[in-house]
């Protein structure tokens, strides 16, 4: 994992969390189950599951959660997708200042305070370079970092700390 102080990955917070292991986005219900082969990435403590926890996958709306707010009003541009999580309450992630999933290839999807997409792009290098570089834009009030291979959300910055 890659550690920076300029910009911190946030996990979705306790209270969304409780919230989507009953009902997630897409208003059905979370079905948990064992994990039996590990590896899903987890929303909630940024690290991959291991072999044998109870896990939950749920749909999640990031952008639309964030707009709630700050009261943006992102159109077209609130989606959902499948996220994983604990299926109960965890520690969360184990250092804050970790960018967590940073070491393969990522989509940062920049958006302006209105929740509009201001841009992408694929970085499979120098990550913590690249969200500097998307943060020198003024207009860009936060990122998800994104799954190259299902473009997956896998989590969000938003500047400083």
């Amino acid at each position: 994992m890659t550690t920076t102080t300029a910009h911190t990955a946030r996990p979705i917070t306790p209270e969304v969390l409780r919230s989507l292991r009953v009902t997630d986005d897409a208003g059905r219900p979370a079905v948990p189950y064992t994990d039996a082969e590990g590896g899903a990435p987890l929303r909630c403590c940024l690290r991959r599951s291991a072999p044998g926890e109870r896990i939950a996958l749920v749909s999640y709306a990031p952008l639309r959660r964030w707009a709630a707010g700050t009261g943006a009003r992102p159109g077209a541009y609130d989606e959902q997708g499948p996220v994983f999580v604990h299926a109960e309450d965890c520690a969360g992630p184990a250092d804050p200042a970790e960018l967590p999933f940073a070491n393969a290839p990522r989509v940062l999807r920049r958006y302006s305070r209105e929740g509009r997409i201001l841009g992408g792009r694929l970085v499979t290098a120098d990550f913590p370079d690249a969200l500097a570089e998307a943060f020198a834009d003024p207009e860009v009030a936060l990122v998800h970092v994104r799954a190259v291979e299902y473009g997956c959300f896998l989590y969000e910055v938003r500047r400083g700390r």
